[in-house]
């Protein structure tokens, strides 16, 4: 079963906003938030502090856009998921690229900084929020909403309501005992297997009728 994996890191910026959120990325996921600063990461991108600020006014800023082209990487997997295959499948492959995105090591980096930090520092929460989940949370909705539209997904419920139980589905307790140390990254089998188990759920909780895991009753199928 083909969960997806991610593509690579946006290859449109310039050599030096390239080299300075490379840096960035290293040097926060090697030491935090508050123990980088602006003239460290302008060191190990090999730049001047002057070029660095004038593409990333604010460490914030630079915090920002090392959380906001990861999430890039996803929407630009998870857009090309059409909406003609069965819609259990295009939840699966969804599902496959959430979850991949999630146990990478710079997901998992950027949830420990911020909940190891976040509170001392109120305006990187602010630069994750609307960088990550904001972000994530307005494309999976208009996704949502369009299955809606085309009847493949219940249309009585508010499609930001439904994506937010789709994401946090597929992050399962995976995430969190990743994240928290307590596993390493999880097999393929493992992945296939929350996958499909969060699939299987959602469809059940959102499926317009007919379109329930392939429009048939299954043993893991609610009774009528």
């Amino acid at each position: 079963m083909d969960t997806g994996t991610l593509s690579p890191l946006d290859t449109t910026v310039s050599p030096k906003q390239r080299a300075a959120l490379d840096a960035a990325a290293r040097l926060f996921m090697a030491r935090g938030y508050a123990a980088v600063s602006m003239d460290a990461v302008a060191k190990e991108a090999g730049i001047s502090k002057a070029t660095l600020y004038a593409h990333f006014a604010s460490k914030d800023a630079l915090f920002a856009a090392f959380v906001e082209e990861r999430c890039r990487m996803l929407e630009a997997d998870t857009q090309a998921v059409s909406h003609d295959v069965p819609v259990e499948e295009a939840v699966r492959r969804i599902g496959g690229f959430w979850l991949r995105f999630m146990i990478t090591p710079g997901a998992i980096a950027v949830h420990r900084i911020v909940m190891a930090e976040g509170w001392r520092f109120p305006d990187l929460i602010n630069a994750f929020y609307r960088s990550g989940p904001t972000r994530m949370k307005a494309w999976l909705a208009a996704w949502v909403a369009e299955e809606q539209r085309l009847g493949r997904l219940r249309n009585d419920v508010p499609p930001q309501e439904a994506a937010w139980h789709l994401a946090s589905l597929m992050r399962g307790e995976v995430f969190m005992r990743v994240a928290l140390g307590v596993q390493p990254p999880p097999s393929e089998a493992d992945i296939e297997h929350t996958v499909e188990s969060a699939t299987r759920a959602f469809i059940r909780s959102y499926g317009a009728q007919g379109c329930a895991m392939g429009g048939a009753a299954g043993p893991d199928s609610p009774q009528g």
